[in-house]
C-alpha cells in the first residue's frame, strides 16, 4: 500500500482522485472516532465525511512530519466539537444496532442491552476521558498515537486512560452487579 505522504503528494501535484485512497484507508476509522464523540450513526456518518472534506481543502497545510490519521483526527475532533456545541443537547446514545424485540432471541436481547449500558458508560465520561478510551479501544491507538492527535504529553494520556476506565467500570457496576 502506498504511504500516505506519496499519496498527499500526488493529491497535491493535481492528482485529486488519489484521494480517495486516504479516504478508502481511514473512512472506518473516521467514522468510528466519529460516533465515539457524538452517539449517533447518521451524524457520525456526516461528521466523518464533513472532516474529510475538511481536510481535503487544508490539505496544503499537512505536516509531512506527522501521521495523516493524526492531523485528519485533530480536523475530525474538532468538527464533532463543533457540531455538538451547536446542537447544545445531550449526547444522544443510537440504539439503531439494537435487534428488534418481537426477534430477538434471549442472548440477542441481552448483548444488546450490553451494548446500550456500555454506550451509555461511555457518553457519561468527561469529553477528554471519553476521547483516549475511544482512541485506544476503539481505533487501537498507541499512547504515542494518541498524544499525538489529542495533543497532550503521554503521561496525561496515561492518566486520562486510567481515569476513564475508573470511571467506566464505576458506572457500569450497577448493570453487572
Amino acid at each position: 500500500m502506498e504511504a500516505d505522504h506519496a499519496v498527499v503528494q500526488r493529491i497535491l501535484s493535481g492528482e485529486k482522485d488519489a484521494y480517495e485512497v486516504i479516504v478508502k484507508k481511514y473512512q472506518a476509522r473516521a467514522y468510528r472516532a466519529a460516533l465515539g464523540w457524538v452517539g449517533n450513526t447518521q451524524d457520525a456518518l456526516d461528521l466523518s465525511q464533513d472532516a474529510f472534506i475538511k481536510a481535503y481543502r487544508a490539505l496544503r497545510r499537512f505536516d509531512t512530519g506527522r501521521s495523516f490519521f493524526a492531523w485528519f483526527y485533530v480536523i475530525l475532533r474538532n468538527t464533532c466539537f463543533n457540531f455538538l456545541r451547536k446542537r447544545k443537547r445531550e449526547l444522544t446514545i443510537s440504539l439503531d444496532f439494537a435487534p428488534a424485540e418481537s426477534v430477538a432471541t434471549e442472548d440477542e436481547a441481552r448483548r444488546a442491552e450490553v451494548k446500550r449500558q456500555v454506550w451509555r458508560a461511555i457518553a457519561s465520561l468527561p469529553d477528554d476521558a471519553r476521547e483516549v478510551m475511544v482512541l485506544k479501544y476503539f481505533e487501537e491507538m498507541s499512547y504515542k498515537e494518541i498524544a499525538e492527535a489529542v495533543g497532550c504529553p503521554i503521561g496525561t494520556v496515561m492518566s486520562r486512560l486510567y481515569y476513564g476506565r475508573k470511571k467506566l467500570r464505576k458506572a457500569l457496576e450497577g448493570f453487572y452487579a
